[in-house]
């Protein structure tokens, strides 16, 4: 009986001590998996603030290179102007860096020719143009139906009558041939000059309107060679003298003040009146970056310059 007993109580110790591992195992599990879970969740989320980090960098990044071009856009100007190459490209290029100091870039184109810088500004390739006094604009207006306007003088430059094949007035001759611009205005100025010089006579009254037309004297029965502008300084073997501008005498290495028979007097009509001028397309006359080119070249600092490179074959008419 007791041997029984024992026994009995021996199962039941073990079946107690089986059932305590056992809810032993079921926590750990438990533990385990409720760890599992935690550390997925954290990943989860992590990975989430990394993808949110990472989109607001980049949108941020974006705002700042947006802003960045806004602003570069907002500070930089760019001014583009057609101008003959001499005088008028190299008194510019005195202004370039002033203008950039403003934030504005200049860039200069050189034509040479009377005709394209004015298309180009009408047709908005160019924003200005500087080469042609206002006479020879308001011409150009007129027969090509354009708009455009000057906005400041900055220069003159003396018309002169040249030597060619006779160095001095002294040696013309019956028939000799005299090189005068073929555009309106500037042979009216070249006629003007030669009447000046005592050469031929014009009619009462014609002034800056004149053509050979008017002429009513012409004691050496002179004939007039009538070309392009740009072209009269390649002509010298053909004619006995030339009416040049002073622009194009400048670029064949002529100087008014050593090598002109007769040049415009500062104080006449044509000196008052050809001035060369800015010119921009009709309602641009206010865009401020013309204003500030205006302004640079209108300069004490201009001024010296074109006094003292030109010496005397362009002057300052400000």
């Amino acid at each position: 009986m007791k041997k029984k007993l024992l026994a009995l109580i021996l199962a039941l110790a073990m079946a107690l001590a089986l059932a305590a591992c056992g809810n032993g195992d079921t926590t750990d599990d438990t533990a385990d998996t409720t760890e599992d879970t935690t550390t997925t969740e954290e990943a989860e989320d992590t990975a989430e603030e990394t993808e949110d980090a990472d989109t607001e960098e980049a949108e941020d990044t974006d705002a700042e290179e947006t802003s960045g071009d806004e602003a570069a856009d907002s500070e930089t100007a760019v001014l583009r102007v057609a101008a003959s190459p001499t005088p008028h490209a190299e008194i510019l290029e005195q202004v370039v860096d002033v203008l950039a100091e403003q934030g504005i870039e200049l860039i200069i184109t050189e034509y040479d020719d009377y005709i394209v810088p004015n298309t180009a500004v009408e047709e908005g390739e160019e924003d200005a143009n500087y080469f042609q006094h206002q006479p020879y604009l308001d011409q150009f207006n007129e027969e090509n139906g354009t708009h455009l306007v000057s906005v400041a003088a900055i220069h003159y430059e003396p018309f002169g009558i040249y030597p060619c094949t006779k160095s001095s007035l002294d040696e013309l001759e019956e028939g000799d041939v005299v090189g005068v611009p073929n555009d309106a205005t500037n042979e009216a100025r070249a006629l003007l000059l030669l009447q000046d010089a005592g050469l031929i006579t014009l009619a009462d009254g014609v002034g800056l309107e004149a053509t050979t037309n008017d002429i009513v004297d012409n004691p050496y029965n002179l004939t007039f060679l009538e070309v392009e502008a740009a072209m009269l300084p390649n002509l010298t073997t053909e004619c006995a003298i030339a009416a040049i501008n002073g622009n194009y005498a400048l670029q064949a290495g002529f100087s008014s003040a050593a090598d002109a028979l007769v040049t415009e007097d500062a104080e006449s009509e044509a000196a008052q009146t050809y001035a060369n001028v800015i010119v921009v397309e009709e309602g641009n006359e206010d865009n401020p970056a013309v204003q500030a080119l205006v302004e640079a070249l209108q300069s004490e600092a201009v001024r010296e310059y074109i006094e003292s490179t030109y010496e005397g074959n362009v002057l300052p008419i400000f």
